[in-house]
């Protein structure tokens, strides 16, 4: 059994790195803010795995094929029962759809079974949070999703990042067939 909890996710560049941390910032919900290199949006959560589920996990995300897109993070919002503040996009891209379903699919062979909830894109904000009420984003952080990674989660000290890229996978052009 590997140690540490995995998942896929969209990692952002620096760039978007600095705004959805900037963002963070200015809320005024208490509770603990992610550190800033460990904002993501998860696509698809594994938990512990084996080596060879590892293996599998691997092979399953080498065919992946799908296209780059743009993420506009445009809404906050609130989770009560696990008191989390996020950003999201309004709409779901259709390309973002397809990537959590194509990778959803790929991984039954490798003893996962889908998430029956409806997938939700989100990028965790602060846990332990109070409600600040869902509102806008304005301007909308723009985010061109271009790659993919899997994630493991290291359980850093705390103030340091708790999550670990392990490796990343392109999207490209070659998912419009």
């Amino acid at each position: 059994m590997s140690d540490g909890r995995y998942f896929f996710a969209l990692w952002p560049d620096d760039e978007v790195r600095l705004q959805i941390s900037a963002m963070s910032r200015r809320m005024t919900s208490k509770g603990r803010a992610h550190h800033p290199s460990d904002l993501h949006m998860t696509l698809v959560f594994l938990g512990q795995i084996t080596d060879s589920q590892l293996r599998c996990i691997n092979d399953a995300a080498d065919g992946i094929r799908s296209r780059p897109f743009t993420l506009h993070l445009d809404r906050i919002d609130y989770w009560l029962r696990p008191r989390i503040l996020w950003a999201g996009p309004e709409q779901t891209p259709e390309p973002l759809s397809q990537l959590v379903f194509d990778l959803k699919n790929s991984l039954i062979p490798c003893g996962f079974e889908p998430e029956r909830r409806k997938y939700k894109p989100h990028v965790t904000l602060h846990r332990k949070a109070e409600s600040i009420g869902p509102g806008g984003i304005a301007p909308s952080i723009e985010w061109p999703a271009t790659d993919f990674v899997l994630a493991v989660s290291g359980g850093g000290a705390e103030g340091s990042p708790r999550y670990r890229v392990l490796r990343r996978w392109p999207l490209d052009t070659a998912g419009d067939s």
